[in-house]
């Protein structure tokens, strides 16, 4: 067992890597039904895994002990990939900061508490780049979370995250708990949320244009100045960087994963404006746009440095840009009246 004491964000060498093959072991996704987890589970089924356990929240609340503790008698896993989370974008997180913290943090210290008592194989943490400091700088490096406290309308999703490494940590110091964590960018693609109260940029921009466009509305509001930037990921890039953090990492070293670009908020609006067709030159948008200036930027610039994550899980994004936004706005013109979908 690695009685190393170094943070796990510092540690720069002799990490505890092996190959893991995960074929044909018994797997729990949690949010496995979800957004980024539908994509997590089909790759784990390309790779020979048939036994995967869906909890599904209406028959496990797994903020409670009691919902973990029955999730792990029903499942009994050999390996545990935690990607459930209650997460919104900033107006979410500025009406929800206690409810954000408690459940997050609750489940992350029921789930890791009953892998040790279960004594499964390794437990996989998916974490947040909100965990990074307010002001970190571009781009970030895994050497820098702890250089700060987190930007304000996100920090108690974003430190209740960061504390499951911190648990992960001393669980393998302590107990010898094999895990990793990974800390996606930004993600968006098809079967997002695209709820408006609850949703995150990319998703809300594109159901504001694709219903302003088909109703004939003149404009649309944006929240903020624009000044902003951010890194997004393709959710099927992410969805195999986690599992292959799952087939590679024995110890919680956090890894990111990222597209390594930025993009301005402004950029943003203008680009999917152009292809949704809302806002197709550039003499449209000028007057298609209107900004909230009134209403938070959030944190002020966000891209990672995904050199880890290239050297530990030969893991770099592939899906450009372009191609990703616009398969996702494909999705959302395809599925938007669909009774399931999170509209």
């Amino acid at each position: 067992m690695n009685k190393d004491f170094t943070p796990p964000h510092l540690r720069t060498q002799q990490y505890e890597i092996s190959s893991t093959n995960i074929a044909g072991k018994r797997i729990v996704v949690t949010g496995g039904a979800g957004f980024l987890g539908a994509v997590v589970t089909q790759k784990l089924r390309e790779r020979g895994v048939n036994d995967i356990f869906i909890p599904r929240k209406a028959d496990y609340d797994l903020t409670t002990e009691t919902g973990c503790t029955k999730l792990y008698q029903d499942a009994k896993p050999d390996i545990v990939l935690h990607l459930a989370a209650e997460v919104g974008g900033i107006g979410a997180n500025q009406q929800n900061p206690g409810r954000y913290f408690y459940a997050n943090m609750a489940m992350a210290m029921h789930l890791i508490e009953l892998a040790r008592i279960n004594n499964i194989e390794k437990f996989v943490q998916v974490g947040t780049i909100c965990a990074y400091p307010n002001n970190t700088p571009v781009p970030f490096t895994e050497e820098n979370l702890w250089e700060g406290y987190p930007e304000a309308t996100n920090a108690p999703y974003g430190v209740a995250k960061k504390a499951a490494m911190v648990m992960l940590d001393a669980y393998r110091m302590q107990y010898g708990l094999k895990s990793a964590y990974v800390l996606p960018v930004n993600l968006y693609g098809p079967n997002d949320n695209f709820n408006l109260n609850s949703s995150h940029v990319i998703p809300a921009l594109i159901r504001k244009c694709v219903e302003a466009l088909d109703a004939g509305a003149d404009t649309i509001e944006v929240w903020g100045t624009g000044s902003a930037s951010r890194e997004f990921l393709y959710v099927d890039d992410a969805a195999e960087g986690i599992v292959r953090a799952a087939e590679t990492m024995n110890e919680p070293i956090p890894i990111n994963l990222g597209a390594s670009f930025e993009v301005k908020i402004k950029d943003l609006v203008e680009h999917i404006a152009r292809l949704t067709g809302f806002a197709p030159s550039a003499d449209d948008l000028k007057n298609k746009i209107r900004w909230d200036s009134t209403k938070p930027d959030g944190q002020p610039r966000r891209c990672l440095d995904t050199t880890r994550a290239k050297n530990l899980l030969n893991w770099q994004a592939e899906v450009g840009f372009e191609e990703g936004l616009t398969r996702t706005i494909d999705w959302f013109r395809a599925h938007r009246n669909d009774p399931d979908a999170r509209m």
